[in-house]
């Protein structure tokens, strides 16, 4: 009976602290400037092989609301990413496109946007540590 306490203890420990040790950081980010409330607000986190490819390694949405909109990413573990963000006003899930390529909806980018092209992970990259941070993003 004792070795089975003592298996049932030291399986709780180490489940325990595994769990510890898989808590990452707190990324709020904040969206500034949203010009209307139609639509929603979507958000990727995004690595290198993700950017501009695929989904985020973490995605979220909110509705769109005139002013500023807040997301928060929680449990990022430390490492390299970038945000996408769409302001989808008509909320079929993609960016809507003018004939001659540009984008009818707004976006932005973590880091430096490029107003001559797409954005690129580069530009949009950031670090994230074990600390919580925020990140202002306008529109």
């Amino acid at each position: 009976m004792k070795k089975l306490a003592l298996v049932l203890v030291f399986a709780l420990i180490t489940f325990t602290s595994k769990a510890q040790e898989s808590e990452g950081a707190t990324i709020t980010v904040v969206v500034e400037n949203v010009l209307s409330n139609q639509g929603t607000i979507l958000a990727g986190l995004h690595t290198s092989e993700t950017f501009m490819k695929a989904e985020g390694v973490s995605d979220a949405f909110v509705p769109a609301a005139a002013g500023e909109v807040k997301f928060t990413f929680e449990n990022v573990a430390p490492g390299t990413f970038a945000l996408l963000i769409l302001h989808d006003a008509n909320d079929n899930l993609q960016m809507d496109m003018e004939p001659n390529g540009m984008p009818k909806e707004s976006y932005g980018t973590s880091g430096t946007m490029n107003m001559y092209g797409p954005p690129t992970f580069e530009s949009a990259k950031f670090e994230v540590t074990k600390e919580d941070q925020e990140i202002r993003i306008r529109m």
